[in-house]
C-alpha cells in the first residue's frame, strides 16, 4: 500500500481547522452566551461555552496571569512535535498518518482560539437526563478520533509484528 502523502495529511489538517473555525463562528453568531438550543431533547443541545482551560475544563479555575501564556506555549510545543512527526510521514503507516493529521488540525483549531481570545469555544452538549458530558467542539472531536486511530494503529501494528514472529 502506498504511504500517505504530506499533501493528504495537510488536506485533512486544513479541513479539520476550517470546519472547526466555521462551526465556532456559527455558534458565536447564532447562540447567545447564556442560551441553550435543544437539538435532540433529552440527549443533545447546542450551547456556547468559553473554556479557558484545557480538555474537560482542567485548569479553567486558575487565576494566575501566566495561565493563558503557558497554555499557548504548551500548544505551540505540541503543534511543533506533531508537525515534526507529520514531516516524516513516509515512516508512518496510513492509519497513524491520518490520526496525526486529525490531531494536528484539532490542535491548531483550539490553539487559534486560545491565542486570539484566551479561551476555546465549546458548544456540543451531550447528556442523558441530568448527566451531562463535558461540553466540547469539533477540534476536540478530531483530536479524540485521531487518538483512537493511533491506538488502533498501534494495536494492529503490534498484532502484525507478533504474527510474523
Amino acid at each position: 500500500m502506498r504511504p500517505f502523502s504530506r499533501i493528504g495529511a495537510a488536506a485533512i489538517a486544513i479541513g479539520v481547522f476550517v470546519i472547526d473555525r466555521w462551526s465556532k463562528m456559527m455558534i458565536l453568531s447564532h447562540v447567545g452566551p447564556d442560551s441553550v438550543k435543544t437539538v435532540i431533547p433529552g440527549f443533545f443541545n447546542l450551547v456556547r461555552s468559553e473554556n479557558p482551560g484545557v480538555a474537560f475544563g482542567m485548569f479553567s479555575d486558575t487565576s494566575s496571569t501566566w495561565h493563558t501564556p503557558m497554555l499557548v506555549l504548551f500548544s505551540i510545543v505540541a503543534i511543533l512535535v506533531l508537525a515534526a512527526m507529520l514531516w516524516k510521514i513516509d515512516k508512518l503507516d496510513r492509519m497513524s498518518a491520518i490520526a496525526l493529521s486529525l490531531i494536528f488540525g484539532g490542535a491548531v483549531g483550539n490553539f487559534y482560539d486560545r491565542a486570539s481570545v484566551g479561551a476555546v469555544t465549546d458548544f456540543l452538549d451531550f447528556y442523558l437526563g441530568t448527566h451531562h458530558w463535558y461540553i466540547f467542539n469539533l477540534a476536540d472531536s478530531a483530536i479524540c478520533v485521531g487518538a483512537g486511530l493511533l491506538l488502533l494503529s498501534m494495536y494492529f501494528t503490534r498484532s502484525h509484528v507478533e504474527a510474523k514472529v
